[in-house]
């Protein structure tokens, strides 16, 4: 009698601190994957909450295991120990505590790992939300796959300056994950998309099209409006991972580079530029995003938002503000940014 082919293993990594509420739900949804053979590693990072006892009644199910740290070690050390050094299943995935696996995630990651040999990553739509008992319901668009060279998706992300991801929706290809490492301890807060760009570099990425691949909760902190000096520290993040991307991968087109640079210039300026339409100077310092702009990007002055911004320096904030001349071209931005969602909800790019 011939034996079934073995199914795809997937180990799920996840990282808790002070999480202890939410670890069951995230826990059941990858219990629940069918079609995959699921290996849940929860590192719980010295938290005082009821972590130890929630992981003590979950690793009952001997597809759940579990351990502590003695002293914390904070995120990216705990990431790349899940990551680097526990897993060993075929495919790995990151899922903090408080997010969820959407039914069926990780059987439709595998199959397109198991028809591409040369994809190491795959992701597919993230839904966010706020309430586990209250999943918002979503339109889902018909189902596909899209496998990108993944020069070709470096480019995308060069082209616009941004991450796609997420995090809980992408399942990686554990060799490719171990053959480029983890997460950069001096990019805390942008490693994820260095990392992301670190597999395109050597292997091909897919997107699952249709169903939704995971849940992300967006809490309080997340919700709060963002001072000055975070986004300017997102700019400079965003830089530095570029910057470090290309300086280790010299053999990709030069081009790249200098698209990601005028990317990040435009997002600069066009911060400086709505500082002008709201009256808003006292709280954004312009002249440090137009120095960070010119930094980045020699060829600035022909950049479409730095005419914009030098034509409302010609009026004046107050004015600016108080017409709203310019606020066409603001709908114009907005729509743009709205459409591109829309894409990128249907499309993953």
């Amino acid at each position: 009698m011939t034996e079934p082919p073995a199914r795809p293993t997937v180990d799920v990594v996840i990282p808790c601190y002070n999480y202890a509420r939410y670890l069951r739900a995230c826990v059941k949804s990858v219990l629940d994957q069918p079609g995959v053979d699921v290996r849940v590693l929860i590192i719980d990072d010295t938290s005082t909450d009821e972590t130890p006892e929630v992981v003590a009644q979950l690793t009952a199910d001997p597809r759940v295991e579990g351990r502590r740290h003695e002293v914390n070690q904070g995120h990216i050390a705990t990431y790349n120990e899940g990551l680097l050094e526990w897993a060993k299943a075929d495919y790995t995935v990151l899922l903090s505590a408080d997010d969820l696996l959407a039914p069926g995630a990780l059987a439709r990651a595998a199959a397109v790992f198991e028809a591409n040999p040369n994809v190491g990553m795959v992701y597919g739509r993230v839904v966010y939300y706020s309430d586990h008992d209250d999943l918002p319901s979503v339109l889902t668009p018909p189902p596909g796959r899209t496998v990108w060279p993944g020069v070709e998706w470096i480019e995308a992300r060069c082209r616009t300056g941004q991450n796609v991801l997420s995090s809980p929706e992408a399942v990686v290809r554990t060799s490719v994950q171990q053959r480029v490492g983890g997460y950069r301890p001096d990019l805390p807060h942008a490693g994820d998309l260095e990392m992301w760009m670190r597999i395109a570099a050597v292997s091909d990425i897919g997107y699952v099209r249709g169903k939704p691949a995971a849940y992300y909760r967006v809490h309080q902190q997340s919700m709060m409006r963002t001072r000055f000096s975070s986004l300017f520290a997102d700019l400079e993040q965003r830089q530095a991972v570029f910057d470090r991307f290309f300086a280790e991968h010299p053999d990709l087109p030069p081009r790249l580079r200098s698209l990601a640079n005028r990317s990040i210039a435009k997002d600069a300026l066009w911060r400086a530029v709505r500082a002008y339409d709201r009256d808003k100077l006292d709280e954004i310092p312009v002249d440090e995003l137009l120095a960070f702009a010119r930094r980045v990007c020699a060829d600035t002055e022909r950049l479409p938002e730095y005419r914009a911004l030098r034509r409302r320096r010609a009026l004046g904030p107050r004015l600016c503000s108080r017409t709203q001349l310019f606020v066409g071209s603001h709908l114009a931005k907005r729509g743009a940014g709205l459409v591109g969602k829309q894409v990128w909800k249907w499309r993953g790019q």
